[in-house]
């Protein structure tokens, strides 16, 4: 059910933190071929790449109001309601975020401050694989449309009769979201990159996606538009002790299993019965899964170590950098206080992943594969660029100038000088 792994010494932690080697080389040439085909053609390109891997005939690319309109009637009251719930709580968190920098008079006369400014056109990237993902739209339209984002393009692939679920469109009209591009793959990358007649092009593409769309977001890059972050398998990390609940971890262990075979699950307790029990649980739990087989390929790929203290379950947690931590250890606020390399944190027994990953408020769109190390999840800013601004008075710039003479001489940039020294000249005779 994991491979256990009992009381590591720390020699052998880099090798246990590592996560399966993804093969992208091998797509790399199918992407650089429909990226080519994309940029050439346009939507004629999108079409054929739709029926090649969508299996679906497609007349027009763009979802029509009147289909946005129409998902209404198709989602229960009882789900309109979780979503709006959602919708206000991510709102609200979000909202906080907003920057208000004041200026700053860094010395008599001299002025910085900074100002964010929403990036113009972005594009999210909604996957329609395994699960529809409308609350991965929210994680993303809801920061895109609080930072004033004038452009946003939805993409997503369509289904076999070539709509897009419901529950997608339904959550794209509460965020006012009316480009919705019937696309998907790395297709919908291209398109987004290079823009096509029906699909505009964007400074910054978001959102998670299959081993094509990963490799194709990361060579978007080299034509000039950024992405939201590098991206693999989702994982978790629990952190469980000998009072944790094992049925409480087996569930949040699935939970994280369930979103493909590729995904990482790590268990650390300092106990080898919780160990056993946690196992025990997750035997319990597995064939009431409508994704059983999935969840028990997972986990057959999952880890459960044995350490021998809190401290140490800390010191691996943060050499792994988890995508999502769990803190299921009775003393859960004094350990979160040493986290230093984790997306997301979840403390205490009644804090399951699946809050954060729906309504809670926080991002669910965080780093994996050890990026936690240095990435953030999406936030506010990440739809917004800090642009930074300075304004000198004359006796500002009398007062530093004689300084950035000095430093641009001492550089050998003469014209950075000499852009001081005559204007210190000129105030010299005013």
């Amino acid at each position: 059910m994991l491979r256990v792994v009992t009381y590591p010494g720390k020699e052998t932690w880099p090798e246990l933190i590592k996560r399966p080697v993804q093969d992208y080389e091998s797509v790399e040439s199918q992407i650089k071929s429909v990226f080519e085909q994309v940029r050439l053609t346009g939507d004629d390109a999108l079409r054929r790449f739709t029926a090649q891997f969508d299996k679906v005939e497609l007349t027009g690319l763009l979802v029509s109001p009147e289909e946005i309109k129409a998902a209404q009637d198709y989602i229960p009251a009882e789900l309109q309601q979780a979503i709006a719930q959602a919708y206000q709580n991510i709102k609200k968190f979000h909202e906080a975020q907003h920057e208000n920098f004041q200026p700053l008079e860094t010395m008599p006369g001299v002025t910085c401050w900074r100002q964010s400014v929403p990036i113009e056109k972005v594009g999210l990237y909604i996957p329609g694989g395994t699960a529809p993902l409308f609350s991965t739209l929210l994680m993303l339209g809801v920061p895109a449309k609080l930072a004033g984002c004038k452009e946003i393009v939805l993409c997503t692939p369509p289904a076999k009769d070539g709509t897009i679920h419901p529950a997608i469109l339904y959550t794209a009209s509460i965020l006012g979201i009316n480009t919705i591009i019937k696309i998907g793959g790395s297709q919908a990358i291209a398109a987004l990159t290079f823009g096509t007649n029906t699909v505009p092009a964007v400074a910054k593409i978001f959102g998670p996606g299959n081993q094509y769309v990963t490799v194709a977001k990361q060579m978007t890059v080299k034509y000039g538009v950024a992405i939201d972050m590098p991206a693999g398998p989702s994982e978790v990390l629990v952190m469980a002790d000998e009072k944790a609940d094992p049925t409480f971890v087996a569930a949040d262990l699935l939970s994280q299993a369930e979103h493909g075979v590729d995904s990482q699950v790590v268990l650390l307790t300092t106990s080898e019965q919780k160990l056993q029990e946690v196992v025990a649980a997750l035997n319990n739990q597995v064939p009431a899964l409508s994704r059983q087989a999935m969840v028990t390929q997972t986990l057959k790929n999952s880890l459960g170590i044995i350490l021998n203290s809190t401290t140490e379950m800390l010191e691996f947690s943060n050499l792994y950098a988890p995508e999502h931590l769990i803190l299921a250890v009775e003393n859960y606020a004094q350990v979160a206080q040493g986290v230093t390399n984790a997306g997301s944190v979840f403390l205490g027994p009644y804090s399951p992943e699946s809050v954060g990953d729906y309504a809670s408020g926080t991002n669910h769109t965080l780093p994996t594969n050890g990026y936690a190390r240095a990435y953030s999840g999406v936030s506010l800013d990440s739809f917004v660029k800090k642009i930074t601004f300075q304004h000198l008075t004359p006796q500002g710039l009398q007062q530093i100038g004689p300084g950035v003479e000095i430093m641009a001489a001492a550089e050998g940039l003469d014209a950075h000088q000499q852009a001081v020294s005559i204007r210190l000249k000129n105030l010299a005779h005013v």
